[in-house]
């Protein structure tokens, strides 16, 4: 089982400042490829300072001028607010600035707040995903495409300029029929059991599977990532510290993920009825001993990688030491992979 570090770039105080924090992503980055994280994930939302990326592509294309080896995954980019005519294009030219290392996670978007301020309401994302998705393959696989469906309608165009090489997708799904249509399809497959127990990620795990199998050679190298919250702690103090700054983390996660109250970019807190206790069991901060045992469990399953968010508004200090640790003591029992070279 290999592992993902997830550049989670989250900015609980604003007079931080944009700059500091894709700085600091970007040398998270660097520090993932040394340590030997098989890539870095970069997520996409607007107009909030949670996963507060405007332009995963273009993050992409800064990670990949200053390493080496490590994949780019977009993670995910929300295919209903774009235009695929353009957002063609761009996706080859990052590819093709990435040094072919970009793999393109793709999603309908989760947040209502946001996707209905960019001029896309929720209950429509689906169906423009489907839509979208259908399109932008076609745009990249094929030359004089033309469209007539229910969000596109165009005549033949062809987009510059053309691929060079495979531009892997991967599909952002939790729901055991769409991850099984998916892998069948042939796509890599993000998902996440959020707050559901061992018996959902185990029905994930099987329906990825099974669509793996039923799509034959086109499915053959798909892998199954899933995302889970995870902070190898020095010791039992600060897991604690860690927990009690995740659960601020999430009290701003929740509400943007349900009523939207966003005060000048800033998510409010909103009291949460999990417990602190309750959330401790869904995520994995803890000392290495328990992390090991609780990601052997995913190993068991049959996870290929682990996408890892490991930002909960700690300094970032503590962050690159946290990864230090996770490689060293953690990542050689689940896998062979060595750190990179310096150059």
């Amino acid at each position: 089982m290999d592992f993902v570090y997830f550049l989670s770039s989250y900015m609980p105080d604003a007079s931080y400042g944009g700059k500091r924090v894709y700085a600091d992503m970007v040398e998270q980055a660097v520090a993932a490829e040394r340590l030997g994280y098989r890539g870095v994930a970069i997520p996409e939302h607007h107009l909030i300072n949670i996963l507060m990326v405007p332009s995963p592509l273009q993050l992409a294309v800064k990670v990949a001028a200053v390493t080496r080896t490590v994949e780019l995954i977009t993670s995910i980019v929300v295919l209903p607010v774009r235009d695929m005519r353009v957002f063609a294009g761009e996706v080859v030219q990052a590819h093709m600035l990435c040094d072919e290392r970009l793999v393109l996670g793709v999603g309908r978007g989760a947040f209502a707040y946001e996707v209905a301020r960019l001029g896309t309401p929720i209950e429509t994302t689906r169906p423009k995903f489907v839509e979208s998705i259908q399109v932008l393959e076609a745009l990249l696989t094929q030359e004089e495409v033309s469209w007539h469906g229910e969000f596109y309608d165009f005549e033949p165009l062809t987009i510059m300029p053309r691929p060079q090489g495979h531009i892997p997708l991967m599909v952002a799904a939790m729901a055991p029929d769409s991850i099984y249509d998916s892998a069948k399809r042939g796509y890599h497959i993000q998902t996440t059991p959020l707050s559901g127990g061992h018996e959902v990620l185990l029905g994930q795990v099987d329906a990825f599977k099974r669509g793996k199998a039923d799509g034959g050679d086109k499915s053959r190298n798909a892998r199954l990532s899933l995302q889970r919250g995870l902070y190898a702690a020095r010791d039992e103090a600060d897991a604690r510290n860690k927990l009690e700054l995740a659960y601020e983390y999430y009290k701003r996660f929740e509400n943007i993920r349900g009523p939207g109250q966003v005060t000048r970019g800033m998510v409010d807190p909103l009291p949460r009825k999990q417990s602190i206790e309750e959330l401790a069991g869904n995520l994995m901060i803890c000392p290495v001993p328990e992390l090991i045992d609780r990601l052997a469990v995913y190993a068991e399953a049959g996870i290929d990688e682990v996408f890892a968010p490991c930002g909960y508004g700690q300094p970032h200090g503590e962050t690159l030491e946290m990864m230090q640790r996770f490689s060293e003591e953690v990542m050689p029992h689940f896998t062979a992979r060595a750190p990179a070279k310096a150059a």
